[in-house]
């Protein structure tokens, strides 16, 4: 992390966007909006989809696991396509195989092809989402205008995941195809602002040339880590399966490692994760996922499976947590300028400790007042305060020119981390849901909470 970010910055008058800079950033914002409901809206529409399509609850979840793995595996393949054949480009087209895709979930009656296409929609938004973000970071310079940037599109991310569980909700009560039709006019508008507001990709100076081999072992590597991680609760983390899964898919990294160093166009330049700063909030991205996504699934096993709340009920706990982040995200420019990145991270680092400690008390029957509602507002603060600052600090002092790269990092670290958050709960609190197995799963995001700010502090000391 550059000194600059760790500064507190001198007060400075805020400087006026033009309405062409705010539409770009409603086009970057609305991609990670799009994000949270696509993962939001299905998760609460599976018991509907299951019944319908007459599925068992294993092939139900791939439906949700498809767009993960797809999503988590060609992350970096499309921060680095973003920056090596134009982010404007590559956000339009994948956009739009994205829209295109969610009317095939419409008319898609064969669970196999609805499985396929969620799988090829995870692939789209992974170019989608970190040729946003280089989108954002390369068109507000680094300080108070990227900060203020940030701080707004992480409302967008929280209003997207948030409001997705309301939506889905009620659309699933009318018919779950419903749920595949609401991303299509999101989308549309994202590539039309694009196309309208976002200036062509300037030229390259030479002719990019596609790493193929880093390209192959790196998404293989990356799929195969994403598949072992999802599914070793289920196999076992002593299995043959797991063991081999991350044997095979460290020795593709590895492989790819190899390639990077030798080949004339590297995919990565391997340099950039040398950046402490970058190293740290990846890091601490996985770790804060982790923990968060233990704490929903956690929440929704007590809340649905031992107290039979539906889905829009236990969204309504949740709903603070989104209010905090809307209420914070505009001014989380303005924090970060008068305290300075490091000191925000923290803060909000620290805050899902509390969060964390207060579902230690889940008692026999849920106590939204005293235990459910000031996590959930714990946790709004933790995320309104930290996302925002992770998605600065892992991007300052970056090249423009690997600006796609730094962010398909981040968003890998969050997608990877949130798996591997819910192998560990999963693999804690089998075999079942009673309440001192799920304390035991608040006890592991409860470690992820003080790892986190951890990994900040050793970065500070060093």
């Amino acid at each position: 992390m550059s000194a600059a970010v760790d500064a507190v910055p001198e007060r400075r008058e805020r400087v006026r966007w033009p309405a062409r800079l705010w539409i770009a950033l409603l086009v970057s914002s609305g991609v990670i909006m799009l994000d949270g409901l696509e993962n939001s809206m299905i998760a609460v529409s599976l018991p509907e989809i299951q019944r319908e399509l007459r599925i068992g609850a294993a092939t139900a979840q791939w439906l949700m696991g498809a767009y993960i793995l797809a999503f988590g595996g060609f992350l970096l393949l499309g921060g680095r396509f973003a920056d090596l054949f134009g982010r404007r480009r590559v956000l339009v087209t994948a956009m739009s195989v994205f829209a295109a895709l969610s009317l095939l979930g419409v008319v898609a009656d064969d669970p196999g092809l609805l499985i396929a296409s969620r799988f090829a929609k995870g692939m789209a938004a992974a170019f989608t989402a970190p040729a946003a973000m280089a989108l954002l970071t390369t068109t507000f310079p680094e300080g108070p205008q990227r900060n203020r940037a940030f701080g707004i599109f992480n409302v967008f991310e929280a209003s997207g995941y948030s409001g997705g569980l309301l939506a889905g909700g009620l659309l699933a009560t009318l018919d779950w195809r419903a749920t595949f039709v609401m991303p299509v006019p999101v989308a549309v508008l994202v590539v039309v602002g694009a196309l309208l507001v976002l200036p062509p990709d300037p030229p390259r100076a030479g002719r990019a040339r596609l790493d193929v081999g880093g390209a192959v072992t790196l998404v293989a590597g990356m799929l195969l880590l994403v598949f072992t991680v999802s599914s070793a609760a289920d196999a076992g983390w002593a299995s043959a399966r797991t063991a081999g899964g991350f044997a095979a898919s460290a020795a593709l990294l590895a492989a790819f490692t190899m390639i990077e160093r030798t080949v004339r166009q590297p995919l990565v330049r391997l340099g950039v994760l040398r950046d402490r700063g970058l190293v740290a909030a990846n890091l601490s991205a996985a770790l804060l996922y982790g923990g968060a996504m233990g704490f929903q699934f956690l929440l929704a096993l007590y809340l649905q499976n031992l107290h039979g709340w539906t889905p829009l009920r236990m969204a309504l706990v949740l709903l603070p947590a989104g209010l905090v982040v809307v209420a914070v995200g505009p001014v989380m420019g303005t924090l970060m300028d008068r305290f300075g990145v490091t000191r925000v991270l923290m803060a909000g680092l620290v805050a899902f400790v509390p969060s964390y400690l207060l579902m230690l008390r889940l008692g026999p029957e849920p106590d939204p007042w005293t235990v459910l509602v000031p996590a959930s507002l714990l946790w709004g603060v933790g995320f309104a305060l930290s996302v925002s600052a992770l998605m600065v600090a892992g991007t300052s002092g970056i090249a423009d020119g690997e600006q796609g790269l730094a962010s398909g990092l981040l968003t890998s670290s969050l997608q990877v981390g949130g798996a591997f958050g819910l192998a560990v709960v999963t693999a804690v609190i089998v075999p079942g849901t009673r309440l001192e197995e799920l304390r035991a799963g608040v006890v592991a995001i409860l470690a992820f909470a003080v790892l986190t700010p951890a990994v900040q502090l050793i970065r500070l000391r060093r």
